[in-house]
């Protein structure tokens, strides 16, 4: 279940340049409709060092005694977000924004030509993140599921596809546009957003996102890549999977990251620094 999907090497050479590059055009490649709608609440600001719990395995186990859950947005009902508000606890809704997913009941929204290469996840397949004006309603309405049911913020996940081989000719520019609507789409509802992974283009996105969800950045000696968000007071939402908590938690405790150990099935079974 863990969703880390590495950027090609070659990509991150040239990123930078890239990535810099404002954002324009009035077609399908721009950021969106004109106007926005303005949130009905406050949007949730995660401080650093807040302790989470990361559950994509099935209906949430509450037993954690922990401020934050993060929890898949299908699999969960507005009866089990309400049962962890009471227990005071703030809520992030999982939704796979870079990815169609065939055991998603929407998948029918998704035209085949926004279908590319598998992600190498059974039943999962890239999506084409230029074609804004065709995803764009599909995902406002998955984020219309999380705010109906409660949630505090949303975790997109698979927001670098342009590092990967996803069958289209994604470029860092067009990532950046991607996310930069998907962040727009949540605060649009209320919603709290997290920068899932995409260490490269933090320093274009830190002021778009509320928090960060990292995977191994301590495997990969990535973690220091994470400080903006934390200069900015911002959550860094961070697990390891095979790393000891003896090699990684002093380090992230320097940096202020909300760090565990999980098992790569992100279950229940969690492992704090």
């Amino acid at each position: 279940m863990s969703r880390r999907v590495p950027v090609c090497a070659a990509l991150l050479t040239a990123l930078t340049a890239a990535a810099l590059t404002g954002c324009s055009g009035g077609d399908e490649r721009s950021a969106g409709p004109p106007g926005t709608t303005a949130p009905s609440r406050a949007v949730w600001k995660p401080r650093p060092g807040l302790a989470w719990q990361w559950q994509l395995d099935g209906r949430v186990d509450a037993s954690a005694d922990v401020p934050v859950y993060d929890i898949d947005g299908f699999e969960n009902s507005a009866a089990d977000v309400a049962r962890l508000h009471r227990a005071g606890r703030k809520v992030i809704c999982y939704v796979n924004v870079g990815a169609w997913e065939g055991f998603r009941p929407d998948r029918d929204a998704f035209p085949q030509s926004v279908l590319g290469e598998s992600n190498g996840w059974a039943g999962e397949r890239w999506l084409d993140i230029r074609r804004l004006t065709v995803l764009r309603p599909i995902m406002e309405r998955r984020f219309d599921m999380c705010r109906d049911k409660g949630f505090d913020a949303v975790e997109p996940d698979l927001v670098e596809g342009y590092g990967n081989d996803t069958g289209f000719p994604l470029t860092a520019r067009d990532q950046l546009r991607y996310n930069r609507m998907i962040a727009a789409i949540a605060h649009e509802r209320g919603l709290s957003v997290g920068l899932k992974n995409d260490l490269a283009q933090i320093p274009q996105l830190v002021d778009v996102f509320d928090f960060a969800v990292n995977e191994e950045c301590a495997q990969y000696d990535e973690c220091g890549e994470l400080s903006p968000f934390i200069a900015a007071g911002k959550a860094v939402f961070h697990v390891e999977y095979t790393e000891p908590r003896s090699g990684f938690c002093a380090e992230s405790r320097r940096l202020r990251l909300s760090s565990m150990l999980k098992r790569p099935g992100l279950g229940v079974w969690r492992r704090p620094c």
